[in-house]
């Protein structure tokens, strides 16, 4: 069979499949059942397709995946999240913007602990949208940054898409989980100035309340930051110091995050059995689903590559005679134009087989690239009319509020999001600096 024959076979029942409403999962298991007999010989090709599967889902880099859910299930399930928020609360007086801002640092400071942008933008929304609701506070003041927020966790460390993401692209886990920590910080700067900015001129999409003042002063207004917030961040400190040090490997990086979690939870009497095992469980739960994705799109690139569709398109590129900068700017578009209609993991499960073998051949820095997916994925969360996080938005809301109404409160971090990603285009440090510090 011609790459060509090849290529529409594979993404034509994929894409089939899809449509009629499959999961994606499913969708890739059943194209690779037909590749698998197609492309590797029948029965023998079937026996074939299930080790494959297998050895996908035993290499030992995948092993931080549970480790930093569990961290994140663990912090959120505890409540630990909830007192780090209300001690940053506690801080902020006579700034504009302040339920904002809280929102901002608050879900910056979960995102760090966390690594997932869903538990992000459903405990923050939970948490602060009713009361910037009283207040009066404009939608885009007070849907607008949670969305934004949540999908930092996506870069920052522990991010368990980020090591999704390195396992089937090939890069480097390590140096991808450091290199989204600078861009995911330029993101909170970024949101924070636009807050700031927005209150002043327009004090009354963020009204000021006397409930702002805070009521305490000296010792017991900076205790909760000693007590509730630098031990959580300390965590974060020693997950991201570990690996920059060389001291320690991603998996032992992540083993080192969800022991320090366990033992805080333990000296703040916040452990249960009961919360534990819920914990244990939800983890359980997030790691199946990621394992059965993983096995499904390495399968799936496998069988990509035995066909020659992938090296008949990789021919296909070069004749065209792409420099490596278009190139780039290519996937970039590609990522953000399914990011309107596919949630992430579709994204990178179709993608990735196609954009690491191009960059490769073309030298293009493969963390560089992998930060700039993470964030093309990351837009997309917030991207009409399909945003994973636009739709988390609306479940937390209360019904009067419309989706169109949390579009618009999108817009302004969406722009944000897009002017990081341009800064990361032309300035690769901001990837790679990091990165490049590792021992």
């Amino acid at each position: 069979m011609e790459w060509q024959s090849a290529l529409v076979l594979m993404l034509g029942a994929l894409f089939f499949f899809m449509a009629i409403g499959a999961p994606v999962v499913f969708a890739f298991l059943a194209v690779n059942l037909i590749g698998a007999w197609v492309f590797l010989g029948q029965e023998a090709g079937l026996a074939q397709w299930v080790r494959n599967t297998s050895s996908s889902v035993s290499s030992f880099s995948l092993t931080p995946i549970p480790l930093f859910v569990l961290m994140g299930e663990v912090l959120f399930h505890t409540g630990l999240a909830f007192r780090a928020i209300n001690a940053i609360e506690r801080l902020i007086s006579r700034v504009p913007g302040k339920l904002s801002i809280v929102s901002i640092l608050g879900g910056t400071t979960f995102a760090t602990l966390s690594g997932s942008s869903i538990a992000n933008t459903a405990m923050m929304g939970g948490v602060m949208m009713p009361e910037m609701q009283r207040r009066g506070y404009h939608p885009t003041m007070s849907m607008g940054p949670i969305m934004a927020v949540g999908g930092i966790a996506m870069l920052i460390p522990p991010s368990a898409l980020a090591v999704m993401l390195g396992s089937l692209a090939g890069i480097s886990i390590e140096r991808l989980l450091i290199g989204g920590i600078l861009p995911g910080l330029l993101m909170a700067v970024g949101f924070l100035g636009y807050v700031v900015i927005r209150s002043r001129l327009r004090p009354q999409d963020a009204p000021s309340s006397p409930e702002d003042e805070v009521a305490v002063a000296g010792w017991e207004k900076w205790k909760p930051l000693f007590t509730d917030v630098l031990p959580l961040l300390a965590i974060f400190v020693a997950v991201v110091g570990s690996m920059l040090a060389g001291l320690a490997s991603p998996t032992e990086s992540a083993a080192i995050g969800v022991t320090a979690s366990v033992i805080a939870t333990i000296c703040y009497r916040a452990l249960t059995w009961k919360n534990l095992w819920t914990s244990l469980i939800e983890t359980a739960k997030v790691s199946i689903v990621i394992l059965f994705i993983l096995a499904a799109s390495t399968t799936f690139a496998q069988l990509l590559s035995f066909s020659g569709a992938s090296t008949g398109f990789l021919s296909l590129i070069k004749s065209i005679g792409l420099n490596p900068v278009t190139l780039v700017l290519g996937m970039l578009l590609i990522v953000l134009v399914l990011g309107m209609v596919l949630d992430q993991l579709s994204m990178m499960m179709i993608t990735l087989p196609f954009f690491m073998p191009l960059a490769n051949a073309a030298g293009i820095d493969p963390v560089w690239l992998g930060v700039m997916i993470l964030i093309g994925l990351e837009i997309g969360l917030l991207t009409p009319p399909f945003g994973l996080l636009l739709i988390v938005m609306q479940s937390v809301v209360p019904s009067s509020i419309k989706l169109p109404q949390i579009y618009k409160a999108a817009v302004p971090f969406l722009v944000i999001e897009i002017i990081v990603l341009a800064l990361v285009f032309l300035i690769p440090w901001l990837a790679i600096g990091l990165p490049n510090l590792i021992r």
